[in-house]
């Protein structure tokens, strides 16, 4: 089946690859060296792709290294098949403002499908996406009009595997029954510092077979024909995902073959030399054969071109016959809310209190009506984050049309598979788990944001008012940390008007993740938010119930369930002939984007006796504070004790937030 050309194409696959990694004099050439046969085949034979249009194609194969220090592979990869990188961008491996980062970046180079190189991240987005292509189809789909029937492709190694959230993703992949997603493992024995039989000894198929995969062995790496059975035999089983071990040798044609001497340093001209020679290699530095060149053109471009229109001419049929469900496909994919959310989400009066995850309920059920594309779950704890959509079904093997997810107890692999499933598009997702569980998930947020992946994290229990649980369920330290976080949308809401206009705001972001910070404990409505939540929210900070005078005496700035305490402790400072005004911060960076006319009228300047109240690290308060402030928060662990009671010991109470003001000058 292959022939003379294609084993040309693998070395032209490898030489690209090294020859840029010397020339940059960084990178990682044992992957790429090891690992092109297993690409080459893939990209050649079986992955649908259109490079001239591929993103707007929605239903084009998803391909994502998840070792995604082999980079320099990808982008040689992404030039042979057509898409936007150059040679000279291969040139410019790794260098400033080049197309070509150290790790793929989404967004940044054409063809990248998402942002990896922390290991295992990139297996848990594949995870996500096949579930993405699963409930899709399952929602679109009609007999004979698969519009949805793409294949999630991912090659790991060794590394990806031994991580942490390669066995969450990988159980949740097997309990899904995801057919459609098939892994490479390039598996070499050696990692960064030895072998890898220092620390891994498992059977890594039998882990796999356990957890519902299928486990399928390619014993010689360079046999293309056996990597390509192997492929098809995972394309035919439809009832479970496929993990296809091939045996490879890193840094395969370099005099340092099979060490880790060839994993994470260039291996030198001489090296370079000695390699072309194994792979009779006859050509200049960054040459590309013609004849390669006409074999990725034919194999991927024309081949990808003739797919896409067939698919389009698919589509014009099933919109004929089905146009309800055209159409909600394209605004699915469009991304468009329906409708303003601020007039179907619900409003509370004065007299209302509850909790802001209950409250968040109320929206996540009400935008799950307005929003049909709107799905997601949380990491076992449903019941707690209120996150279940009511009179839908789960999201399970039998009803992938399901909107409820039960990501497991699997929060690292749930914020991962979330971001696989926003990158695919056609939905929006959230999910949720306890907020000092933030530090279960802190890296796959992280690369949310790196993406700007519009995920919605539905994060409760916000504070020492979790009370008996104790320190090791009490957040201190993780708002703070998250608020530092470039391009990360933190919200704190007040009360329930707050968390709606949160969950509008979450919902009309496209461009970073959205992270919710909701109370366990019953909140009042505060005063004003049935008229100001939205626009506050919106621009992040607002006042809440302004002093009497022009001028106040004093601002008492606070976030989430402490602004009701802000407002009883003004009460009492009004009794002591003190003017002060309350103001709500619910998300910080939401507040630092408006202009500085703005925040002056919310937080005016010649205002300096100035309390902030979070319960919470203070870390960060100190721009609201000023020089002449006090923050009140919680910089140490909590405690296990009644919540009211931990709030009090800790003097979130009016007390010490007036005795604390009045010491001011």
């Amino acid at each position: 089946m292959f022939d003379k050309v294609d084993k040309l194409g693998v070395n032209t696959i490898r030489t690209l690859s090294i020859e840029a990694i010397q020339k940059a004099n960084s990178g990682h050439p044992g992957l790429p060296m090891g690992v092109a046969p297993m690409a080459y085949v893939l990209w050649t034979k079986h992955l649908n792709i259109n490079p001239k249009t591929h993103l707007n194609w929605v239903n084009r194969d998803r391909f994502i290294l998840s070792a995604g220090h082999g980079s320099a592979m990808l982008y040689s990869l992404l030039h042979l098949a057509g898409y936007d990188v150059s040679i000279d961008d291969l040139k410019h491996f790794r260098q400033w403002g080049s197309k070509t980062p150290g790790h793929p970046e989404y967004g940044h180079t054409d063809g990248v499908e998402v942002t990896t190189g922390p290991l295992g991240q990139g297996f848990g987005m594949a995870v996500g996406m096949a579930m993405a292509e699963a409930h899709l189809a399952a929602q679109y789909n009609r007999p004979d009009f698969p519009i949805m029937d793409h294949y999630t492709y991912t090659i790991v190694g060794d590394g990806d595997l031994m991580e942490g959230i390669s066995h969450e993703a990988g159980s949740l992949a097997g309990h899904l029954k995801l057919g459609k997603l098939i892994a490479l493992y390039d598996s070499n024995g050696i990692s960064l510092d030895g072998k890898t039989d220092q620390s891994f000894t498992e059977n890594v198929g039998d882990r796999f077979t356990a957890y519902g995969w299928q486990h399928l062995v390619v014993e010689d790496g360079n046999d293309l024909d056996a990597i390509n059975a192997a492929i098809e035999l995972a394309k035919r089983t439809p009832d479970k995902p496929s993990l296809i071990e091939v045996k490879t040798v890193i840094g395969y044609g370099a005099p340092d073959q099979g060490t880790n001497a060839v994993h994470g340093n260039p291996i030198g001209e001489d090296g370079i030399k000695a390699a072309e020679k194994v792979y009779g290699w006859n050509y200049s530095d960054f040459e590309v054969p013609e004849i390669v060149a006409d074999r990725f053109k034919t194999n991927i471009q024309e081949k990808g071109a003739q797919a896409e229109q067939a698919w389009q001419r698919l589509f014009e049929l099933y919109a004929v016959k089905y146009p309800q469900q055209a159409q909600a496909f394209n605004a699915a994919f469009n991304g468009k809310l329906p409708v303003d959310l601020k007039d179907v989400l619900p409003h509370y009066q004065a007299d209302d209190a509850l909790a802001s995850r209950a409250a968040s309920a109320n929206a996540i059920n009400t935008a799950a009506k307005a929003v049909p594309y709107l799905w997601g779950g949380a990491a076992d704890l449903s019941s707690s984050n209120k996150t279940m959509i009511a009179d839908t079904k789960d999201f399970q093997p039998e009803s992938y049309d399901g909107r409820n997810i039960w990501f497991g107890v699997r929060e690292f692999g749930m914020a991962a598979a979330m971001n696989g499933i926003v990158l695919h598009g056609g939905t929006r997702v959230f999910g949720g788990t306890f907020f000092v569980f933030t530090d279960y998930l802190r890296a796959a947020v992280r690369l949310s944001a790196l993406q700007h992946a519009p995920v919605i994290y539905v994060l409760t229990h916000d504070s020492i008012a979790v009370g008996e649980d104790g320190p090791t369920h009490e957040p201190i330290e993780q708002l703070a940390s998250l608020r530092c976080m470039p391009n990360v949308q933190v919200i704190r809401p007040a009360d329930g008007n707050e968390t709606s206009a949160a969950w509008q705001q979450a919902l009309k972001t496209t461009d970073k993740p959205t992270v919710l910070v909701l109370s366990r404990q019953a909140l009042k409505t505060l005063p004003v938010t049935v008229d100001t939540a939205f626009a506050g929210v919106d621009q992040g900070g607002y006042g809440v119930r302004a002093a009497n005078k022009a001028t106040a005496d004093g601002l008492l700035i606070a976030t989430g369930s402490e602004v009701n305490l802000a407002l009883a402790a003004k009460e009492e400072l009004a009794q002591r002939n003190q003017d002060v005004t309350v103001v709500s911060i619910p998300s910080f960076d939401r507040f630092a984007q408006q202009t500085p006319e703005y925040q002056a009228s919310v937080l005016p300047g010649e205002v300096t006796r100035r309390v902030t109240i979070e319960a919470g690290s203070t870390f960060g308060w100190d721009r609201f504070a000023g020089d002449k402030g006090v923050k009140i928060g919680v910089d140490r662990f909590g405690a296990s004790a009644p919540g009211d009671l931990v709030l009090d010991e800790y003097g979130f109470n009016v007390t010490n937030v007036v005795d604390a003001y009045l010491k001011l000058k």
